[in-house]
């Protein structure tokens, strides 16, 4: 599969196919999986891993036989699929390349195209009540853009893969609202004005009912404070502790206030957490069983139910380490956001970045007291760790260039004081080093 399919995440946007054609054709083939089970659509720029690990938990935990598709993998490729927070066996991997070369060699897929058709199979024979489907890249042209949801969500837009998907906030858009589909009800996480035209004509088109998350709850974070931490910079909670309460305007939602504990605490969840209760109550319109009970529970064990790794993990406590995936200008403001809560004398941040997007928003957000150490993620894609110093220096961030993450890594957790944090980031293929 490696070897011999187009993968993105090794050379690019020279993998991606720019329609449907293969993945239907596959699908076909494969007496087309993708109708035989329901299934949540999730897209968005930021934002969607994190809805689509949360709503799979809750769905889990009600006792639906779940899965989950999602990319890209930290470790494993088999983390793309999964049931039950299980992944999809090496077997199963391998039968079903053995029993489709000749599909292969005659479609020629990229790696996400046989990726998603695998998925669709492997839901379908698992029978599975319901898979969460997270798009892979924009949303009109996904691959994953043959099902038919219950729901649609789209968590926010944001500056990524312009490259692909166009140099404005409202093109970006109208890809993404591409997974908007005729009578399906979709949810928008985020209001956004200078894209929420685009979402209310789509879904006014397709005579679809739309709800913005944001608008429809509102919600206030409770400080909680686990343990007793030894030094200043070991206050990082181990949960995120908040209120969620419709506005006003929707007194009639069927949730109610609900006090809930997160497990994954970077306050940027506070916005994928509406996203996901409001997820959920569509799914209960449409007759699922989900109790508040339920999504308490699932809430506070995301990570134990599902595998998500890497958003505001916490590595070490000596000295005090943290990754987190986000890598665009809009996900790594919120990381710095969180960053700044942390209490710490210096900061030691391990950066690596691939080369093929524009990294000058990125590079302008970074805080220019703090010690740099530029690696290059062990991927084709990677921009050579000495390219990004030079481009570092030129805004003001000044460090030392590292032959790989982890002798980045190291150092940093070797220069760091007691009382100093290191991150760890820039790039999802930064963290699946870490992890």
């Amino acid at each position: 599969m490696y070897e011999q399919l187009p993968l993105f995440t090794r050379v690019g946007a020279s993998a991606y196919k720019a329609d449907l054609a293969n993945t239907i054709e596959l699908c076909a083939r494969l007496d087309n999986p993708q109708h035989k089970f329901k299934s949540v659509h999730i897209g968005g720029t930021n934002g969607k891993g994190s809805t689509s690990h949360m709503l799979a938990a809750i769905l889990q935990t009600a006792g639906y036989k779940t899965g989950l598709y999602t990319s890209p993998h930290l470790k494993d490729f088999r983390e793309r699929i999964r049931i039950n927070g299980q992944m999809i066996s090496q077997q199963a991997v391998i039968d079903f390349v053995a029993a489709h070369k000749t599909d292969f060699d005659e479609i020629s897929p990229s790696f996400f195209e046989m990726t998603v058709a695998m998925a669709f199979d492997f839901f379908a024979r698992q029978k599975v009540d319901i898979a969460i489907v997270e798009v892979g890249l924009g949303g009109r042209l996904d691959s994953t853009n043959i099902i038919t949801p219950l729901v649609s969500v789209i968590t926010n837009i944001g500056w990524d893969h312009m490259n692909i998907l166009g140099d404005k906030l409202e093109l970006i858009a109208t890809e993404k609202a591409g997974i908007i589909k005729p009578g399906i009800p979709v949810i928008i996480g985020e209001y956004q004005s200078e894209v929420a035209p685009i979402f209310i004509e789509k879904a006014k088109r397709e005579g679809s009912k739309i709800s913005f998350a944001s608008e429809m709850l509102s919600e206030v974070s409770r400080e909680s404070k686990v343990g007793s931490p030894k030094s200043k910079v070991s206050q990082i909670n181990e949960f995120l502790d908040i209120e969620v309460t419709p506005s006003s305007e929707f007194s009639d939602l069927r949730l109610k206030t609900l006090d809930l504990r997160l497990d994954l605490t970077g306050t940027y969840q506070l916005k994928n957490v509406k996203t996901v209760i409001s997820a959920v109550d569509e799914l209960r319109a449409q007759g699922f069983k989900i109790s508040d009970e339920d999504l308490k529970i699932a809430l506070s064990k995301v990570k134990t139910l599902t595998g998500l790794h890497g958003r505001w993990e916490v590595l070490s406590r000596h000295p005090l380490t943290i990754c987190d995936t986000g890598h665009n200008p809009e996900g790594l403001q919120e990381v710095l956001q969180n960053i700044r809560s942390v209490a710490y004398d210096k900061l030691h941040f391990v950066i690596g970045v691939v080369n093929d997007k524009d990294i000058s928003k990125i590079l302008d957000l970074l805080p220019k007291n703090a010690i740099y150490y530029f690696c290059k993620p062990d991927i084709p894609r990677g921009l050579e760790a000495e390219s990004l110093k030079l481009k570092a220096e030129s805004f003001g961030l000044y460090g030392e260039a590292y032959p790989s993450v982890k002798a980045a890594s190291q150092s940093a957790q070797h220069n760091a004081g007691k009382n100093d944090l290191v991150f760890v980031g820039g790039s999802t293929f930064v963290v699946a080093e870490v992890v």
